[in-house]
């Protein structure tokens, strides 16, 4: 399961919620005119020398009124403690500040699960410490799910399954999650792909979900009902885009035809042309003189 991915999109939708939730302490003040960057790791590979070490979600936090500098939010996911080194995060954050000018960095780490891992880094001689690192750790297994049941931080709503937990209260977990969802996110296709989210980790058997469709029959009709709707228009869009393809390709066939090559550049505009340009274009062709007079 790519639990890593699962994180990096939760964190890269909803960067305040993450920053508030993860690292708390750190979040004072980071409000809607906080804004929150999610540094892309294309941008940051030949910058951060040769050998480039991954990062997770890099997220770049600035005031706009000045009063205090960027902080850096480095959250670095990890399921497994054994997977986790404090001398990579060590690196991250020291690549970072050099790469931003900024000495405030918040290294995050959120574990699923259990298990030994360092808390803080010490490099030195006999005499003194020349270095000492220390991290955010986020372990969400620490956490009771009844203490963010009702949290207006959608992060913390869905994962609250990640959380502690009574085997028998699973159900009642789920459906809190996919409450706070429904409540949370207006957005009906962020609804569809964060219910994803708390079924991968709240499991539920075939007989605990028959339970939820029981004693939560409001929920599982708000979910039913969306699925549907989102299957519905995603068979309607691809008819579309198949439409839309096939007036491309008549286009282009039309255009070689008559004016002989077509340029990288035409084509990838003809590709990218909505239906009703595409009919337009069409048109166009039959009393056209060249290509240039077609497209524009």
């Amino acid at each position: 399961m790519d639990h890593d991915q699962n994180f990096k999109n939760l964190i890269v939708d909803y960067p305040r919620e993450a920053v508030r939730f993860f690292a708390a302490d750190e979040a004072e003040g980071v409000d809607e005119r906080t804004q929150i960057i999610s540094i892309r790791e294309e941008q940051l590979k030949e910058r951060l020398g040769e050998r480039f070490r991954e990062l997770d979600v890099p997220l770049l936090v600035e005031w706009p009124d000045g009063r205090r500098e960027a902080l850096l939010f480095v959250l670095e996911e990890e399921t497994e403690a054994r997977r986790f080194s404090i001398h990579r995060l060590a690196h991250y954050c020291l690549d970072l500040a050099e790469l931003f000018g900024t000495e405030r960095v918040v290294p995050v780490a959120i574990f699923l699960h259990q298990g030994q891992r360092p808390s803080e880094l010490l490099l030195g001689g006999d005499r003194q410490r020349y270095l000492a690192f220390r991290y955010l750790s986020s372990s969400l297994f620490d956490l009771d799910w009844q203490d963010y049941r009702d949290s207006d931080n959608l992060v913390a709503r869905l994962n609250l399954p990640n959380m502690r937990y009574l085997d028998e209260d699973r159900v009642a977990v789920y459906a809190w999650a996919v409450r706070g969802l429904l409540a949370l996110e207006p957005d009906p296709e962020k609804q569809l792909k964060y219910v994803q989210f708390v079924d991968i980790y709240a499991a539920l058997s075939d007989a605990e979900r028959e339970q939820y469709q029981r004693d939560y029959p409001e929920e599982n009709k708000a979910m039913v009902s969306f699925q549907t709707r989102f299957e519905q228009i995603g068979e309607q869009r691809g008819k579309e885009i198949g439409l839309q393809l096939g007036e491309a390709t008549m286009l282009l066939r039309l255009l070689e035809r008559k004016f002989g090559a077509v340029s990288d550049e035409q084509r990838r505009c003809i590709l990218a042309a909505d239906a009703e340009t595409l009919l337009g274009w069409l048109d166009r062709t039959l009393t056209a003189a060249d290509i240039n007079e077609v497209l524009h």
